[in-house]
């Protein structure tokens, strides 16, 4: 789902705005990080939540002032493993760039994610929206991946993976690496006297 809210007298203002367009205006919000959805993840369309839901959601917001614009989007894909499980994954992305670039890097944003857990795509979507905030005022775009049953989800879990070949080959090299930094000094205090280190 994705809100504008362009006449905010302060971004605070513009943000409770945008989350009433969004329909979260009355919902208490666990603003959620990370690739992976909850386990049977399945997207349907959204319902109206009952006044003070606790709702899990994957919030993008960007603000505007004065005219100027901004973009939120946010994108999910529903995925296979090599081990044929099924799984789901957002991104999301938060620009001072117009529409179509920010839905472009969205995109690639979502396919860094897939590539980089092996996953094949099944299916995908992507929201974005564009704000202009109005003359001295605030605006601000939202974009949600709204999880309302997500807490009852949480007891689904799939298998422990290993790591990916691109992960594997990453920690190889790193630890082939010899530019690591030397420990810092002590500190000293002032006054104290400087330690001799000559021979």
């Amino acid at each position: 789902m994705t809100a504008v809210a362009p006449w905010g007298e302060n971004a605070e203002d513009a943000y409770d705005q945008g989350l009433v367009e969004l329909g979260l205006g009355d919902a208490r919000l666990i603003e959620v990080q990370g690739a992976f959805l909850p386990m049977g993840f399945v997207a349907v369309p959204p319902a109206h939540l009952p006044m003070g839901s606790l709702v899990e959601c994957h919030l993008a917001s960007s603000y505007a002032y004065n005219g100027s614009t901004a973009c939120a989007g946010v994108a999910w894909a529903s995925c296979q493993t090599p081990e044929e499980e099924q799984v789901a994954v957002v991104a999301k992305i938060s620009t001072e760039l117009d529409y179509e670039e920010t839905e472009s890097l969205l995109k690639r944003n979502l396919q860094r994610r897939l590539a980089s857990r092996d996953l094949e795509v099944l299916s995908f979507d992507v929201a974005v929206d564009e704000v202009t905030a109005a003359q001295d005022h605030f605006g601000v775009a939202m974009a949600a991946l709204i999880l309302p049953d997500s807490l009852k989800m949480m007891a689904n879990t799939g298998r422990t993976r290993g790591l990916t070949k691109s992960a594997t080959k990453a920690i190889e090299t790193a630890a082939k690496r010899v530019d690591t930094k030397a420990p810092a000094a002590p500190a000293m205090r002032p006054g104290s006297k400087r330690p001799d280190f000559s021979l």
